[in-house]
């Protein structure tokens, strides 16, 4: 079972009620869909949420920090079960993620913060450390698991070994995630089972090739 989706860490201040936090994020989802990335404002979803504007404010300075967080905690849904080789492991996340951006929130959301993102070092770092680090966690679950399985070999020892490792971990969620979010965000195709078929075994060639 995955763990239950966290609300990241906001503005230090009053201890913060998990509940609170929830319904502002769910109330933050619900208006970008209704009113866009330009009619989001603070007071909007504070009316939503039923909570006092200044409660917003004590967690996140701006709105660009509220919807990533409102979509860091999507992301925190997605899980690895074990379904007993890697082939099978990668196929179930990729239509997991691929079911996640089809969700008209996510979709929205994620979308709004990548633009803004663009002219704003800081809601990209904070992109990175809210989704995008925490889901690298799949990637390392998935290769350790084939590692104990033989699917893959171990990592080689010391630093070099370690960095080799880190390498391949990123470029392994750069790939997916750039996959499914261009199939179904800028191609507007599916992202089916035969589809994540495809994709898998085309990635696991190139990671055999890659993999020493």
């Amino acid at each position: 079972m995955h763990q239950s989706a966290r609300p990241p860490k906001g503005r230090p201040g009053r201890p913060r009620s998990v509940e609170t936090d929830h319904a502002i994020l769910d109330a933050t989802r619900a208006a970008l869909v209704d009113v866009g990335w330009g009619g989001l404002t603070m007071g909007e979803v504070a009316a939503r949420a039923g909570v006092a504007k200044t409660t917003l404010y004590r967690r996140w300075a701006n709105k660009s920090e509220l919807v990533v967080d409102a979509v860091a905690v999507l992301f925190d849904e997605l899980e690895l079960p074990d379904r007993g080789c890697l082939q099978l492991d990668i196929e179930g996340v990729v239509l997991q993620f691929g079911a996640l951006l089809a969700r008209p929130e996510t979709k929205t959301a994620l979308m709004a913060v990548v633009a803004e993102s663009t002219t704003d070092d800081a809601l990209r770092e904070r992109i990175r450390s809210a989704i995008v680090d925490r889901q690298k966690r799949l990637v390392l679950l998935g290769r350790s698991r084939a590692q104990a399985r033989g699917e893959l070999p171990p990592d080689a020892g010391g630093p070099d070994g370690a960095q080799a490792a880190e390498c391949t971990v990123g470029l392994i969620f750069d790939v997916i995630a750039g996959a499914v979010v261009h199939r179904l965000l800028v191609s507007a195709e599916p992202v089916d089972a035969d589809w994540a078929r495809r994709f898998t075994t085309l990635l696991l060639a190139g990671l055999a090739a890659l993999e020493p």
